[in-house]
């Protein structure tokens, strides 16, 4: 078989016992040789030269039927040239010795193996009526002879076609059951490519949202504080300094984040330190407030990443967007089941409706609900804007 079903080709039941069909044809073929020779009539010239037309089904069965029989499927042509030949040499010794039409039960199986329905109906017939009625014809049995072999025969076809039926239909079964088997396979394959293509583009998009959050929100940082430090060389040198200590603190914060992603580690300020110590740090680069509400206590990594990528981010779009005069303020609450990061500024706000709402806030969202939570984004032109992210504290529902 070739194509997708060419990988199920071992599994049919007729390849694993084609050595089983060469014994059932030898031992036919050998009963059926003793039978003859054996039997009490006609004389025995007569029956050595049936004897002598069933010995060359043995080549052409081993050089000719057996390759056929372990086709898939078998070639039609050389099947009905095949299965011609082997009858043309069975009818006439069945004909002159009524015990050669034991060999039938070797041949007729072969028919419906080799030969679609309609050929193999027509081959199987003639080998099952043809010499009852050839040796009724040459040798002019009784009418008790002639009935009891007719009407074995008729059995013996009815038999036949019953049989045959059953091992077509189980063939088209096994061939089907392949094709299945070779298009579920093909389906496995596909699905693990998809799988890993699909866990490659999420881990990309992860590395994305990392980088935005913390490496890009770093640099933005430090080319702002390099342009406020130029404004200030010449008229306020304590204030570029205090801003040049900063740019050394932010890069620091930089190279400490860039280690923690290649080491796919905790981010750099959670590394030894509680979420609002955590926060609290990050407000103090910000300039903005920090409020902690409801008991402290430990959570999974999952939800505290989630908290303090989302208030990076929050405080990011703040600083970018609100405007240079603009308070920030950001409330950390813990409630009984939900951690809630609340991030709001009184500045310029925009329309959240609008098309383009920048990487930042999908990856917020995005970030999220991997945990099972969720993120709202409430602003309008003039009124400000509040960015409130809501976590699940249940460890079962958390992920890092």
């Amino acid at each position: 078989m070739t194509g997708p079903g060419g990988a199920a080709r071992a599994e049919h039941a007729w390849d694993r016992t084609i050595r089983l069909w060469d014994v059932y044809f030898a031992v036919a073929w050998a009963a059926t040789l003793v039978l003859v020779l054996a039997a009490p009539h006609p004389g025995l010239p007569v029956r050595a030269v049936a004897a002598a037309l069933l010995v060359p089904l043995v080549p052409w069965y081993v050089g000719v039927g057996r390759p056929l029989l372990q086709a898939d499927p078998p070639d039609q042509g050389p099947a009905v040239r095949y299965l011609a030949w082997a009858i043309a040499l069975f009818l006439p010794s069945a004909v002159l010795v009524g015990e050669t039409r034991l060999m039938a039960f070797a041949l007729i199986p072969q028919c419906f193996m080799t030969l679609h329905m309609r050929w193999s109906l027509v081959a199987v017939t003639v080998i099952n009526l043809v010499p009852v009625a050839g040796w009724a014809l040459v040798w002019r049995p009784s009418g008790a002879d002639l009935f009891s072999n007719a009407l074995f025969s008729v059995v013996t076809l009815v038999f036949s076609l019953a049989v045959g039926g059953w091992i077509i239909r189980i063939i088209e079964q096994s061939m089907e059951r392949a094709d299945l088997i070779a298009e579920l396979d093909a389906s496995r394959h596909e699905v693990s490519r998809l799988s890993a293509a699909h866990g490659a583009l999420t881990e990309r998009e992860r590395m994305a949202r990392e980088i935005h959050d913390t490496l890009a929100q770093g640099f933005t940082s430090l080319l702002m504080l390099i342009q406020a430090v130029e404004a200030e060389l010449d008229h306020d040198l304590p204030q570029a300094r205090r801003h040049l200590a900063l740019m050394d603190e932010t890069a620091r914060q930089n190279l400490a984040e860039a280690r923690a992603l290649v080491a796919g580690a905790t981010p750099a300020d959670l590394d030894g330190a509680t979420l609002p110590d955590a926060l609290r740090r990050l407000t103090t680069r910000h300039a903005a407030t920090l409020t902690v509400r409801g008991p402290v206590r430990p959570l999974p990594a999952g939800p505290e990443v989630v908290a303090l990528r989302s208030c990076q981010e929050a405080l990011a779009n703040a600083r970018k967007h609100a405007g240079s005069s603009a308070t920030v303020g950001v409330a950390l609450t813990y409630a009984e089941d939900t951690l809630t990061l609340s991030v709001r500024d009184d500045g310029c706000g925009f329309d959240p409706g609008a098309p383009c709402e920048g990487y930042g806030l999908a990856g917020l969202r995005a970030r999220a609900t991997e945990v099972g939570g969720t993120a709202r984004v409430r602003s309008a032109p003039g009124h400000g804007t509040t960015v409130t992210v809501s976590l699940p504290m249940s460890p079962s529902r958390s992920s890092s």
